[in-house]
């Protein structure tokens, strides 16, 4: 499992860091804690000595008994310094809570406690997950200097909606549940080098990318639809995945809940017309088009404005008409140089066979298949396994794919998180466009 470097910075959401440590150890990694002084105010180190089974630094002068290394580690022969050997050999970096003040030297770079200097010697993934006051949260330095940091490939947890710490007050601020928390480390450590990322921060600049994420609804009555199992995960990883690579993301959101990486824009729908109108507005701006959001094939023909009423009826009959093909009809309006990504999630079956038809029926240059007939993987839930078809033999994720007589490409992604699953979409849509 990963080695873990928690970074606990003074806030009273500090308490939920040891909720965090809980719910990692159980999982089977290994974690070592650096604590600000300040932090100290609200946990103590025996609290986090306790639970991790390793002490816990503060100052770059503290002696460090385990000599830079993690619980399960063998101890180095000698004693290194440890703002350097501890993040050297940590998989990850989380800071949590990082307070207003934390966020604030780490844009700046300053190097000024044990907890800010690891931060600078990190190689491996950086996480920062803000908590403070709701005021404190959107005020324009904080938001700058949060919109630094994911330009330098900090991943930004974004914090929930809720009571805060003062009586009364309520808003953006609280910090991500410790579920949420270790969820985010460890697709970061999926997507690192050692699980196949291979484009550097920054290769995207001046690339802009559309991304749809969720499922759209159709309305039957006032207050009811027709939907899907969509949580919108995908699109979202693929959004956050092209942002920290330095792309301008625009998301065009089908009714999902989950909240908006940082630096991209996000425009909400809800039904698949709406969808259609927001793309038609993006797509000619766009270079790359990634259709991810699972779209309505029908609607019902004649929704009523009201709610209908069970009591008046015994039976209810639904008459649908076919959307419009969304994805196609973008198709036909491409200029030259955009990259066009569809998705097709289909039921068991032959679904490579049905995907490579679509394929070439909807001009693209690249459809990404998965199996929704699995639980483990799709809708709803946090890994995937896919095939990505491509029109060309410089989609590969760093390899070949097979290339068939009609000149499609085929790469197979193994069940992985859909951050890393994301980051070989992107690799095989540089590859495409590197090849033009």
């Amino acid at each position: 499992m990963s080695r873990i470097l928690l970074g606990v910075s003074g806030g009273i959401a500090a308490y939920k860091a040891l909720e965090l440590v809980r719910l990692a150890t159980a999982a089977g990694h290994s974690l070592r804690v650096v604590q600000t002084p300040t932090s100290k105010r609200f946990v103590g180190v025996a609290s986090f000595e306790a639970l991790t089974g390793a002490p816990v630094l503060v100052s770059e002068f503290q002696p460090d008994p385990m000599r830079g290394a993690f619980p399960g580690q063998p101890l180095p022969q000698q004693a290194p310094l440890s703002h350097l050997e501890l993040v050297a050999g940590a998989d990850a970096y989380l800071i949590a809570p990082a307070t207003a003040n934390t966020i604030a030297k780490l844009a700046a770079g300053q190097a000024d406690s044990l907890l800010t200097s690891c931060a600078l010697a990190a190689r491996c993934p950086v996480l920062v997950a803000p908590a403070m006051n709701n005021h404190m949260y959107e005020h324009p330095a904080t938001q700058a200097n949060l919109g630094t940091l994911a330009a330098r490939g900090v991943q930004i947890i974004e914090p929930g909606v809720g009571r805060l710490a003062s009586k009364g007050e309520e808003g953006v601020g609280r910090l991500a549940e410790p579920a949420r928390l270790l969820e985010a480390v460890e697709r970061a450590v999926a997507a690192a080098p050692a699980g196949g990322h291979t484009s550097a921060p920054g290769s995207w600049t001046g690339v802009r990318v559309l991304v749809t994420a969720g499922g759209t609804r159709e309305p039957i009555d006032s207050v009811r639809f027709l939907g899907n199992s969509s949580s919108g995960r995908m699109g979202l990883a693929l959004a956050q995945a092209a942002q920290l690579r330095g792309a301008e993301v625009t998301l065009v959101a089908a009714n999902v809940a989950l909240p908006t990486p940082v630096g991209v824009t996000r425009r909400e729908v809800a039904t698949a017309a709406e969808l259609q109108q927001a793309c038609e507005r993006e797509f000619a701006a766009c270079d790359v088009l990634l259709m991810a959001a699972a779209v309505a094939d029908f609607t019902p023909a004649a929704p009523a404005r009201e709610k209908i009423k069970k009591a008046e009826r015994t039976t209810l009959e639904l008459v649908l008409e076919p959307t419009a093909d969304v994805l196609a009809g973008l198709a036909a309006q491409r200029r030259e140089g955009q990259t066009l990504v569809g998705f097709a999630a289909e039921h068991g079956g032959d679904a490579v066979r049905i995907a490579r038809g679509k394929l070439t029926a909807k001009d693209l240059d690249a459809l990404v298949v998965n199996d929704i007939s699995r639980t483990d993987i799709g809708f709803d839930v946090d890994s995937n396994e896919v095939t990505i078809l491509t029109r060309t033999r410089a989609a590969a994720n760093g390899g070949h794919p097979a290339v068939d007589g009609a000149g499609i490409g085929e790469l197979k992604v193994p069940r992985a998180p859909k951050a890393q699953v994301a980051e070989a979409i992107l690799d095989a849509v540089e590859g495409l466009r590197a090849g033009r």
